[in-house]
């Protein structure tokens, strides 16, 4: 049965929407599915009618040839979907729901689940750590599609009671799936609260979140660092400083905002991909060293920005098997702390989910949240990979268009 249209990865800088398998409550071999799960049953899962589906920054580094993905990947890991088949043993979800979805696949039975460490649950890989179309996280199939199916719905979905309510904020609410609470993470694990100086570094969507949450969390000065001058005007224009890393030294930059050349916080929404000179070469610590300069003595580092084992297109060996050229020694003497991994999404969903309904929030705004057809997402990541200050919002059913 091939009723289904995804967004599937062909190869370094291209993706197409093709028709694929309508998913079924089983898990099959396919590219990127460990043989452990090959062929595994799932009648706790649910089928869902996607609503709204994101592309994501992690998504481009795939699509950019940067790591060991698959061709014939079904991309997409932040979904927010409408339930139309449940399967067997689910208990306390039904057709109709409208449901998000958190970007990691967990099982709720682990250890690591039970601590609501569901970024590296136990029993979804063959290693620790499952998501919706990634690499090397369980082969299970992405949300960049019109129907997707999510294994553990009783555990992995979260329900809007009000589906009218929650329809009129959709593009608010699509962004618990990853990026909001990726960026609230990042702040709390840098110890971000009230009256403190943040810098986040990268203006992008996942920066761009990690800048609103630290807002609500209480920050008095929130510097974000990009490159990209569009990106800084676009931070700007919901309250936060800006400054051009590669411009010059960021400790003076930063004291002729504050008077002091760091900040008590630091979150790296870069990743692996940090360009460390004006010129745009890459140096993939650049970030995490620029961090630990200007961050205070005893300050916090969250770094929810992507870092690989396998980086197939780096420039120097070292690079192309996940190591980095990191000066520890600062951070060790300085008493940093740091944070890294994927964003255990359910301790944080929830409460979230309450401050957009409340108003208390406005990510879509602050990321610009941009709605664009199922069938032109390749445009969105061509336009993504451009720079563009643009949260691309894909729209499989045109039910974001009509609300």
């Amino acid at each position: 049965m091939s009723d289904n249209r995804a967004v599937v990865y062909r190869g370094a800088g291209k993706v197409s929407v093709e028709s694929v398998d309508y998913p079924e409550l089983v898990l099959r071999p396919g590219p990127g599915v460990p043989r452990r799960n090959e062929n595994r049953e799932c009648p706790h899962g649910v089928i869902l009618k996607v609503v709204a589906t994101n592309i994501c920054g992690s998504d481009q580094h795939m699509v950019r040839g940067r790591t060991t993905a698959p061709e014939g990947l079904v991309l997409g890991h932040e979904i927010t979907g409408e339930i139309v088949e449940v399967g067997r043993d689910v208990e306390y979800r039904k057709v109709g729901d409208l449901v998000s979805v958190p970007f990691n696949v967990s099982c709720g039975r682990c250890r690591n689940c039970t601590e609501r460490r569901t970024d590296v649950c136990l029993n979804v890989n063959d290693h620790p750590g499952g998501a919706y179309g990634y690499v090397d996280m369980g082969g299970w199939r992405g949300g960049q599609a019109e129907y997707v199916m999510v294994p553990y719905a009783d555990w992995n979905t979260l329900r809007y009671e009000d589906k009218a309510q929650a329809m009129e904020k959709i593009l608010d609410l699509t962004m618990l799936t990853d990026i909001f609470p990726t960026g609230y993470h990042g702040c709390i694990t840098a110890r971000v609260g009230s009256g403190s100086t943040v810098y986040i570094a990268g203006g992008g969507p996942v920066g761009l979140a990690a800048a609103t949450s630290a807002f609500f969390l209480g920050a008095a000065v929130v510097i974000v660092g990009d490159p990209n001058k569009a990106r800084r005007e676009h931070a700007r224009g919901f309250g936060c400083e800006t400054v051009d890393p590669l411009a010059g030294s960021l400790p003076e930059q930063l004291e002729q905002l504050l008077g002091v050349p760091e900040v008590d916080a630091a979150v790296d929404c870069v990743g692996f991909e940090a360009k460390g000179h004006k010129d745009g070469t890459e140096e993939n610590a650049a970030v995490l060293n620029q961090a630990m300069q200007i961050t205070r003595a005893a300050g916090g580092i969250g770094i929810p920005g992507l870092y690989v084992t396998e980086d197939p297109g780096a420039r120097d060996e070292s690079a192309r098997h996940g190591s980095v050229s990191m000066g520890f020694g600062t951070g060790w003497a300085k008493s940093l702390t740091f944070a890294t991994g994927q964003t255990p999404t359910m301790q944080y969903n929830r409460q979230l989910r309450e401050a957009i309904l409340n108003d208390r929030v406005h990510i879509a705004r602050n990321v610009n949240a941009t709605v664009l057809p199922l069938e032109e997402a390749a445009r969105g990541y061509e336009e993504f990979d451009a720079g563009v200050p643009k949260k691309f919002v894909l729209d499989p059913h045109g039910l974001l268009r009509a609300a």
